[in-house]
C-alpha cells in the first residue's frame, strides 16, 4: 500500500516527546521501546535521551538515514496495512498519530501486529474530522479502544489528562492518547473512552473550518442582501 505521506512537512517537534516522555512512560520503566509508524524517529530520540537505548521504529515510508533521528539499523520500512513480526518483543509500544493514515479494513490488522509485540501500548490516531496528509481513517478512541479489547487488551485514558495542559506538547497527542494494557479477563469491560475535543485543535479541525466558512459566507450574503435592500429604497 503506497501512502501519500511527505515527513518534509511533518511538523511534529523533537521538543514535545521529550517533555512528554518521562510523564507517559512515568511508572512503566520500560528497558525497550517499539515506535509503530515512527516517521523520522522523534519519540526514539526523546526516549534515547531519557536512557533507553533498546528502541526500534517501523514506517511505511522508507526514511533515509539524513532524516532519520536514529540509526538505520534501529529502523524497518515496512507496509503497515499488511502484518508484519520484527521476531521479539518490546517492553511498551507506542503508535501515535499513525493508524487513521491507513484504510479501515487494515485496522484490525495494524493493531493486532503492535500487540504482538508487547503487553504494553500507549497510542493515539486522529479523530473524525482532524486534518493532515492522507488521513482516510480518522476515528474516536472509542473505536481503536474495541479493537484493542478484541486482542485481550484494556483501556485508560489517564495518561492524557497528565498531559493535557501542557502547551509545549503537540495537542493532538493530548486530546487522542490513551493506554493499553493486555487484560483477557477485563477486556471489554472497562469504561469507553470519552469523545473530546482539546480547545487547542479546534484549527485542526476541517469540520470546525468548514463551519466557520458557511457561517462567515452566510453573514456576508445577509450583509450583501441588505446593502442592495437598502440601496433600492
Amino acid at each position: 500500500m503506497t501512502i501519500d505521506y511527505d515527513h518534509a512537512k511533518n511538523i511534529h517537534t523533537l521538543q514535545g516527546p521529550k517533555i512528554a516522555l518521562p510523564i507517559i512512560l512515568g511508572g512503566l520503566n520500560p528497558v525497550s521501546v517499539l515506535d509503530v509508524g515512527c516517521g523520522t524517529g522523534v519519540w526514539l530520540k526523546a526516549a534515547i535521551e531519557l536512557g533507553i537505548a533498546d528502541i526500534f521504529g517501523i514506517d511505511g515510508a522508507n526514511i533515509t538515514q539524513e532524516k532519520l533521528l536514529i540509526s538505520r539499523e534501529r529502523f524497518k520500512c515496512h507496509d503497515l496495512s499488511t502484518s508484519w513480526n520484527l521476531g521479539r518483543r518490546f517492553d511498551v509500544a507506542i503508535c501515535f498519530e499513525m493508524a487513521e493514515h491507513l484504510d479501515e479494513i487494515s485496522a484490525e490488522t495494524l493493531i493486532r501486529s503492535i500487540t504482538a509485540h508487547s503487553d504494553t501500548v500507549l497510542f493515539s490516531a486522529a479523530c473524525p474530522g482532524q486534518d493532515g496528509q492522507h488521513h482516510i481513517n480518522c476515528q474516536w478512541p472509542s473505536y481503536w479502544q474495541q479493537i484493542f479489547n478484541n486482542q485481550g487488551f484494556v483501556c485508560d485514558d489517564a495518561i492524557r489528562w497528565r498531559i493535557w495542559n501542557i502547551h509545549d506538547i503537540e495537542p493532538w497527542y493530548r486530546q487522542n492518547m490513551f493506554l493499553a494494557t493486555r487484560d483477557i479477563e477485563r477486556a471489554g469491560s472497562e469504561k469507553r473512552i470519552a469523545s473530546v475535543i482539546h480547545p487547542e485543535m479546534i484549527k485542526w479541525l476541517k469540520i470546525e473550518r468548514s463551519e466557520q466558512n458557511a457561517h462567515s459566507k452566510s453573514l456576508l450574503k445577509s450583509r450583501v442582501t441588505a446593502l442592495l435592500r437598502n440601496m433600492r429604497r
